[in-house]
Formats: structure tokens, C-alpha cells, sequence
């Protein structure tokens, strides 16, 4: 006797899975556009730096603005928590694995200090830069006010998994069209792996989502609670959900693709399943002025009875200019992450990211196991 099914499982893709078919009329990488929008602030590469205090100061901040793309500073991290926050970060690097987990809970109870806020985002204002910050739901009515007092531009607001609908035993929680009325500047709304969340998020009138559970190189969430959909095929779904909002309401919202991008190649494939913008994170701890100096660890990793974001020894790769833009010293699609983007949307003929959209994708053997073998055992 054949039982009846309890549920249908679908395949996921991640990007070992897919790659990228040439279109059938190439262009000069000089003559594709990379730019992106964010509100009223334009970027010459699309590309955001994330909110992990491994990642991004107030310095990093500035060095992505000047090198055309948008980091985002953890508004609940050290730097708004301590007055030295470099002390902190070598304590954290230099700590023993076995206690490093234990030493992240402890630094991170510190309260948040509001005036931190203010010097932190008067620093990257102070450079120049486009600041945009990033709050988790929780404290997103009480902390993101204050940044942007302080002259935020962007607030970003990020937790594991977020949707329209959180149902919780306060009196009144967080809404997105509320907050987008107050602030009064743009806000993007992540992390969410499905078509009706993410529609449903865009109906309240943010101004992006980001996609992305469990991916990520310093993420353990598919680990430790089972949650995640791998990043192909999350952000295949985020994207239709705004081609149909768009064409419901003719109001365009950015997806930015976050997690799991490790080199050129994951990186254009990430595009061409319809991203607008991409959000890195342990790419750029490997940069030479990352604070991290080397390490990287998730944001979930303080949680103080579940800890899951983990710190991991990424080393370094080189100077931030050289892993966007080069020149590059290596063959594993580490550096050069633009210029591998530029040559990828000549070969698929795509004037600009939405043309890259269109490329066609396919499911595609592992690189591991087509041919490549001699590259990875050297």
C-alpha cells in the first residue's frame, strides 16, 4: 500500500549548481553599467558591505563609498556599545577558538549608548560617504531615529528571518509603513528566502529586501535551527515577487542578494538570477583594512542562550581595492569581483544589470566534478 504524501519537496539550487549561458551577441566589458540605486543615492558598483562589526567601521564605511558601493555599520555592534571598540576587536581576534563564543556573548552584553550612534554616524558622514545602518526589528522604533537625527541615510533593518506579519505579545510592533513615514529615508527590510514574504514586504512601501538565511561563510543557521533555502533558488523567488509588485503597482523594489558569495563567478551568477545589488560580507573580511584583521563572525553569534553565527579565520587577501576592482595575483575568482561582473555581462551581451537578468541559467554539473580537478588538489 502506497501512503498518501504528507508533503511535496521541491529542488533548491545553490550556486555550485547553476551557471550562466553566453548570449548570442557579446559587448566590451568598458561599455556595461554597474550602477544602482538606493532612494535618491546612486553607486557606481552594486554592491553593500555587511553589517558585521568584522566588516565594517566607520573607516571601512568610508573606503566602500570611495570605491563607488555602500557598507553598512551595525548600529547595535561595538562600535555603538564601547568607546574604544578597537580594543575590543583584538581581544576578540586573539581570543583561543574554543573561547571565542563565549567572549562574543560577554562584550556584546554592554549596553548600547546613544551617543555612540551619533560619533559613529557623524564618522562616516565626515568622510563623505553615504551611512547607512543597520538595526534588528526589535530595536529598529527606538535606535534608527536616533541615527538618522545624527544624519543616517539609509537604515537597514535585519534579522535572521523578517517578514510583514510578526506576531508578537506587545502592544503594538514594528510597521514598515509606519517607520518608512517617520524616517523619511530609505529603508531596506531583509532577511527573507520566499515570493510571499517578500511581496508582502514590499507592499508596505520599503525600499528594498534582502535575501538570504543560512548562506553566509560565518552563518550556522541551517546548523542549529534548520531554516535556510540555498541562495539560488531564494533569490530566484525574491526576484519574481518584484517583478510582480512592479507590475502590480509600478513601484520599483531593489533585491539585494546576502550570503554565501565567495568568489567572481558566485557573484555573477547571483546577478543573473535577478538581484539588484549584493550584499557581502566575509569577501570584505578578508580585505587588508577589514577591522576584523583576518576573522569574521555573524551577528547571531552573542545571542545570549542560543548562540549560532560562529567566528571563523578567513586571513586576508589583499588591499579592498584590489578584491573589487584588482589587479589580481590569484585564479580562484577571489579578487577582481567587478571586473569578473563587467566581463560576465559582456559574454551574456547585457548593457546593465537588468540585461543580466535575462541571461539564461542552467543546472550545471559542480565545478568540482567537471573537469577541474587538478586545480583543486594544487
Amino acid at each position: 500500500m502506497v501512503a498518501p504524501m504528507f508533503k511535496e519537496l521541491r529542488r533548491a539550487y545553490g550556486f555550485d549548481e547553476v551557471a550562466i549561458v553566453p548570449g548570442e551577441v557579446t559587448i566590451n566589458p568598458n561599455m556595461t553599467t554597474t550602477d544602482f540605486t538606493v532612494g535618491d543615492h546612486l553607486f557606481s558598483i552594486p554592491i553593500m558591505a555587511s553589517a558585521m562589526d568584522a566588516v565594517v567601521s566607520p573607516t571601512f564605511a568610508t573606503l566602500m563609498h570611495q570605491a563607488g558601493g555602500l557598507g553598512v555599520l551595525n548600529l547595535e555592534g561595538l562600535y555603538t556599545r564601547y568607546e574604544d571598540p578597537y580594543s575590543i576587536l583584538e581581544e576578540i581576534t586573539a581570543a583561543p577558538k574554543e573561547e571565542a563564543t563565549a567572549l562574543l556573548q560577554r562584550v556584546y552584553s554592554e549596553p548600547i549608548k546613544e551617543d555612540l550612534i551619533g560619533r559613529c554616524v557623524k564618522s562616516v558622514k565626515k568622510g563623505g560617504a553615504v551611512c547607512a545602518i543597520s538595526v534588528t526589528p526589535q530595536n529598529t522604533k527606538h535606535l534608527s531615529p536616533v541615527a538618522v537625527e545624527a544624519g543616517a541615510d539609509v537604515v537597514v533593518v535585519q534579522s535572521t528571518v523578517t517578514t510583514a506579519r510578526h506576531m508578537s505579545r506587545s502592544y503594538r510592533g514594528l510597521i514598515f509603513s509606519e517607520l518608512c513615514h517617520m524616517l523619511k529615508v530609505p529603508v531596506l527590510v531583509g532577511n527573507c528566502v520566499t515570493y510571499s514574504a517578500t511581496l508582502e514586504l514590499m507592499e508596505t512601501g520599503i525600499d528594498g529586501v534582502l535575501v538570504g538565511v543560512g548562506p553566509g561563510a560565518a552563518c550556522t543557521t541551517r546548523e542549529v535551527v534548520g531554516i535556510g533555502v540555498p541562495q539560488v533558488t531564494a533569490t530566484l523567488d525574491c526576484a519574481a515577487a518584484r517583478e510582480e509588485h512592479f507590475r502590480r503597482t509600478g513601484r520599483y523594489v531593489s533585491v539585494i542578494t546576502d550570503g554565501g558569495i565567495r568568489t567572481g563567478g558566485d557573484l555573477c551568477k547571483s546577478f543573473a538570477c535577478g538581484p539588484d545589488a549584493v550584499m557581502l560580507g566575509t569577501p570584505f573580511a578578508q580585505a587588508d583594512e577589514a577591522p576584523g584583521r583576518g576573522f569574521n563572525w555573524g551577528m547571531a553569534n552573542p545571542h545570549p542562550e542560543l548562540p549560532r553565527g560562529t567566528r571563523i579565520k578567513v586571513g586576508t587577501k589583499g588591499p579592498l581595492k584590489n578584491i573589487l576592482f584588482g589587479p589580481t595575483s590569484v585564479t580562484d575568482g577571489t579578487q577582481n569581483l567587478v571586473g569578473a561582473l563587467r566581463v560576465a555581462m559582456g559574454m551574456c551581451g547585457a548593457y546593465t544589470i537588468r540585461d543580466l537578468h535575462k541571461a539564461e541559467m542552467i543546472i550545471a554539473p559542480s565545478i568540482k566534478t567537471e573537469g577541474k580537478i587538478f586545480q583543486f588538489m594544487q
